[in-house]
């Protein structure tokens, strides 16, 4: 691996040094007005390279990620929907995440003897914050430009108890297109009373373009996975990858893992499991996974700050969602690359603690590192 890795590394290299010499811009301008009459905006940002990112006020929401392929063609490899009417009706596609990413079992969570409940399903069961969770609200946005990089810092006040959830949390996250071909994301938050907290993004990918995804290669730089139960949540245990389908520390072709007879696999009907990054969660950026597409030689890697990440290989896309061309989005349509602390945790104290109290900062970063291989 560490062969192919400079190969594309180099080739990436070369191709930037090759671009034509443009400014990085961010720029802002109207997307639409919800369902509650309030007007949105689209983010573009621009790096001096040629790779363009669209990020919108109304949860943060990536609706586009274009790069170049292997003959300089350049696509948008993030799944975008019709408009602003689909986003709102389809929760936490390719959003922000929180207050907590993820699920939530038991109703809710205890922090030093004190109960919190939170709005949940009949199992008992609150996913990526709820109804009202990051992904539905309208954050307001700051853009930069910076030594050839563009972004926008998107932030957005919880008050105490939206959600369920205890304590005021003021929250930034920020987007950055580097001139490396890289989309970086940063973020913080701080609280006034003992809370939980699990930031992520639900970016769905796809390195071809269109089609599915089943034909690009994983590998998932982790020994270890969090087993989910037969209503996909974690069972509390930490297993090794080592003799299941899970186990993708070799650059595995997806296709071959969505149907595995595993049952980890047949609980969720494809990819949707945590994996315990290895040396990860503990402050710096670390590798977590690599994508590879063949046909386009586009790849991408993923380092993060954070203990997991969550892949999902949209197992119940079934076609009734729609690309802005008309285009249906079926089964495999993109993979969801969630880095994020592990489903659950405030229920399972083995797991790396979700708790933030006053005085403390939460801070999470992940970078989508963009190139080419050979």
């Amino acid at each position: 691996m560490a062969v192919a890795a400079y190969r594309t590394l180099t080739l990436t290299a070369v191709l930037l040094a090759a671009a034509p010499a443009v400014a990085a811009e961010a720029t802002r301008a109207p997307y639409g007005v919800t369902a509650a009459g309030a007007p949105v905006e689209v983010f573009t940002l621009k790096n001096d390279h040629g790779m363009s990112v669209k990020v919108l006020s109304y949860g943060g929401v990536i609706t586009q990620v274009n790069v170049p392929d292997r003959q300089g063609r350049v696509q948008n490899v993030a799944l975008e929907l019709a408009d602003l009417k689909a986003y709102e009706t389809r929760a936490n596609f390719s959003s922000l995440l929180g207050r907590y990413a993820n699920r939530i079992s038991n109703g809710g969570f205890t922090i030093d003897g004190v109960r919190t409940d939170l709005p949940s399903s009949a199992e008992g069961v609150s996913s990526h914050g709820g109804p009202t969770g990051f992904a539905t609200r309208l954050w307001t946005g700051t853009t930069f430009q910076r030594h050839g990089e563009a972004g926008v810092t998107l932030a957005y006040t919880a008050v105490d108890g939206e959600g369920g959830y205890p304590g005021t949390l003021k929250a930034t996250v920020t987007y950055t297109v580097t001139r490396k071909n890289t989309l970086r994301i940063d973020y913080r938050a701080t609280t006034d009373k003992p809370t939980v907290i699990n930031l992520s993004h639900h970016a769905y990918f796809n390195l071809a373009g269109d089609g599915n995804v089943y034909e690009q290669t994983v590998q998932v730089l982790a020994k270890t996975y969090t087993p989910i139960n037969a209503r996909k949540l974690p069972t509390g245990e930490i297993a090794p990858v080592t003799g299941t389908a899970l186990d993708l520390r070799k650059p595995t072709r997806l296709g071959g893992r969505v149907s595995a007879d595993d049952p980890q696999i047949k609980f969720a009907n494809g990819l949707d499991h945590n994996f315990v990054v290895d040396s990860g969660g503990r402050g710096r950026l670390v590798p977590a996974v690599r994508l590879a597409d063949p046909a386009s030689g586009r790849t991408l890697e993923v380092a993060t700050t954070q203990p997991g990440v969550q892949l999902f290989t949209a197992n119940s896309f079934n076609g009734t969602l729609k690309t802005p061309d008309g285009r249906p989005l079926d089964k495999g349509a993109g993979l969801a690359i969630e880095t994020q602390h592990f489903a659950d945790s405030p229920n399972h104290p083995n797991f790396p603690s979700t708790v933030l109290r006053p005085g403390q900062v939460f801070r999470q970063t992940t970078e989508f590192r963009f190139g080419i291989a050979r």
